[in-house]
């Protein structure tokens, strides 16, 4: 079995894999779907999922751009967690960590999900009465959290440097054991592979250029590709969810900012956890491949750019050695940018539009990723059901007129 394996690995690698069965199919688009899903990351993608696996909705399309994946949902630093303050985004988080905990079983592929903890510092008496704040509220929402004095973050994590002569002390931190991280491209894939095994057509590089609208309600797309007739249309294109929803006739209350990020070059496994640290502005949590992930804040201007500014990055890496001198030396391997979309109380909008069967999922802002099951899965009953689940019900566009918002910024910690 050894020597058939090394063959075929060999066999397959001088082909350049020519043979291998795709993942998903590639259809050429169809005249008319019940639904199309603007957007091809994580959340498009398991939007269509789940209205195919529970709604049984399967004549789905998912129209991309560009390559599946190859938006934000390829371009963030994987970390995954719960632990926010308000009970409407607590409750939406906590789901989404639910749904990663069976995902890799239902989706039927290795999402790489795994729950190492996560860290949030505390720096000073501010820092200490925010986060006790925080751990309160999720345990009164039924979500893990747990204060550590500083003998317990150093005794979880040696790493860090606790002295308590070093410019920002460590005097504690919060915990959510069951945060972690997942590997994101293996998201994309998983559920690409698991709704196009349930009937979607994942349409790569098919470009929206507008909307066919009759008397208010939305009756297609316009792409690169032609014209798509769909009697609903769910829009899910991070970072460019304002220019779609111009297309579409109306505003939205959002900014578009780069937000960076970077990793070093491997080392052996040194860091078994995800830490954060707000006082400080920075996060750092280790790869399987040993490389450290690093990022902090977003970009202070509004941009469309990949790439961002190089003093983020100067800053992002004065505040990981401050926390952890042992990496000072470490040579930094790859930069790069994704593009968020952020809200003025720093939560999402997922529900209708002022476009009669229209649906938007945006303004996850740094968040987007941890949440990546749960908003499909709200998604999915919203466009459904022509009404918001539960869960996204306070999450609704006109909060922004009738005042009921969601506000967490200082949950959002770092940029997470």
């Amino acid at each position: 079995m050894q020597k058939y394996s090394i063959f075929s690995l060999a066999r397959n690698a001088l082909t350049r894999h020519e043979n291998w069965r795709e993942a998903w199919r590639s259809p050429d688009p169809k005249p008319e779907y019940d639904v199309i899903i603007v957007g091809g990351g994580g959340h498009g993608l398991a939007t269509a999922y789940y209205l195919a696996k529970e709604h049984g909705v399967t004549n789905v399309a998912v129209v991309e751009k560009g390559w599946l994946g190859g938006g934000n949902t390829g371009r963030n630093t994987t970390i995954v967690r719960s632990n926010y303050l308000w009970d409407e985004s607590a409750g939406l988080y906590e789901h989404s960590l639910k749904l990663w905990e069976g995902l890799s079983q239902a989706l039927n592929f290795n999402v790489m999900f795994s729950q190492r903890g996560v860290l949030n510092l505390a720096h000073n008496l501010h820092d200490l009465r925010e986060l006790s704040r925080r751990v309160n509220a999720n345990r009164l929402n039924g979500v893990d959290s747990e204060i550590l004095s500083t003998d317990e973050v150093k005794a979880f994590c040696p790493l860090i440097d606790c002295s308590p002569d070093i410019r920002y002390p460590v005097l504690g931190a919060s915990l959510q054991r069951r945060g972690g991280v997942a590997r994101h491209d293996a998201v994309a894939w998983g559920f690409a592979r698991a709704a196009d095994a349930l009937g979607v057509d994942i349409i790569q590089n098919c470009e929206v250029t507008g909307f066919q609208r009759t008397e208010g309600r939305v009756e297609g797309i316009e792409t690169t590709r032609g014209i798509i007739k769909a009697k609903k249309v769910g829009v899910v294109a991070a970072g460019h969810s304002s220019v779609i929803a111009a297309m579409a006739g109306f505003r939205l209350p959002i900014e578009s900012h780069p937000l960076q990020a970077l990793v070093s070059e491997p080392v052996k496994p040194i860091l078994d956890t995800v830490v954060m640290s707000n006082a400080v502005h920075a996060y750092i949590s280790q790869s399987d491949k040993g490389e450290m992930v690093i990022g902090a804040g977003i970009d202070g201007y509004i941009s469309y750019s990949q790439r961002g500014g190089f003093d983020v990055v100067e800053d992002t890496l004065q505040a990981v050695v401050e926390l952890f001198p042992t990496l000072s030396r470490l040579r930094m391997l790859r930069q790069w940018g994704g593009i968020v979309d952020v809200c003025p109380d720093a939560s999402p909008i997922i529900g209708k539009t002022p476009v009669d069967g229209l649906f938007i999922n945006c303004g996850w802002g740094t968040g987007g990723f941890k949440a990546t099951p749960g908003s499909g899965n709200v998604f999915a009953h919203t466009i459904a059901h022509d009404e918001p689940h539960p869960l996204n019900a306070a999450f609704s566009l006109d909060r922004f007129s009738s005042g009921a918002l969601v506000d967490e910024h200082g949950a959002a910690a770092v940029a997470h």
